[in-house]
């Protein structure tokens, strides 16, 4: 399933998948094994079992989206964490150790989970397309007036302001707001996922158990414009792009 050295290494990969998904892939059937051992000790302070099933597969499913970018195993293609607050490893944003210039992403929501990987600062974020994000107050804080007043305008605001929200989220992860967007709807999981980087993106979920390929593509970006106020996108394998502003 890995793919070969370099081969993508222009474009981005982004994956999106259920928990569930990930967790009956073979190669992931060690789960909680593959995990570094300071990923363990953050999954001990984890009560409810549906919280810790969505992070365990999205730290698996980053790995899954490391090996194909770079073609290594997923048992070698670890994230670490590093805090530029506090200096401190196993917080902050993800990087891959011995990859300069490759950034790495996760996202996991209410059994979804989604990871980017490509070259330069990527961010990723997923939600579930019937979640409403508020109150009010906050999103105003958070988002720019016209942004907000655009959205709040539908019939229905609470679809335009969740994609607003996934977008803020996928370039807080990036750590940057001047990255160009790929949004879209995967309607098969009812998700909306945005990734924040600086090329294409491919697009791939995560294969039944019985395929040999751990991933299967479903597209690449095709570079039409997106706004808050459209409708999202058909299917899953056609994502709009957005450049970032």
């Amino acid at each position: 399933m890995t793919g070969t050295p370099g081969r993508t290494r222009d474009t981005a990969v982004a994956v999106v998948a259920t928990t569930r998904e990930v967790l009956a892939r073979p190669e992931l059937r060690e789960g909680e094994g593959l995990l570094a051992p300071w990923e363990r000790r953050r999954l001990a302070g984890i009560r409810l079992p549906s919280r810790r099933d969505d992070v365990v597969a999205s730290r698996l499913l980053v790995r899954l989206c490391v090996a194909r970018f770079t073609g290594l195993p997923p048992a070698e293609s670890t994230p670490a964490q590093l805090c530029p607050d506090c200096g401190r490893h196993g917080h902050g944003r993800p990087y891959l150790p011995g990859q300069p210039g490759v950034g790495v992403s996760l996202s996991h929501a209410d059994g979804l989970v989604a990871a980017a990987v490509g070259p330069g600062p990527v961010g990723i974020d997923v939600e579930p397309s019937t979640r409403r994000p508020g109150p009010s107050r906050i999103l105003r804080r958070l988002l720019s007036e016209t942004e907000f007043a655009e959205a709040v305008a539908q019939p229905d605001p609470g679809p335009a302001l969740l994609r607003l929200w996934v977008r803020r989220e996928a370039r807080l992860k990036a750590g940057r707001d001047d990255l160009r967007l790929v949004e879209w709807t995967d309607r098969d999981r009812a998700a909306v996922v945005t990734v924040a980087g600086t090329t294409a993106t491919t697009i791939f979920t995560v294969a039944t158990a019985a395929s040999p390929e751990a991933l299967s593509p479903t597209g690449t970006d095709s570079g039409a414009p997106w706004s808050p106020t459209a409708s999202p996108p058909p299917t899953p394998t056609a994502p709009r792009t957005r450049p970032g502003v």
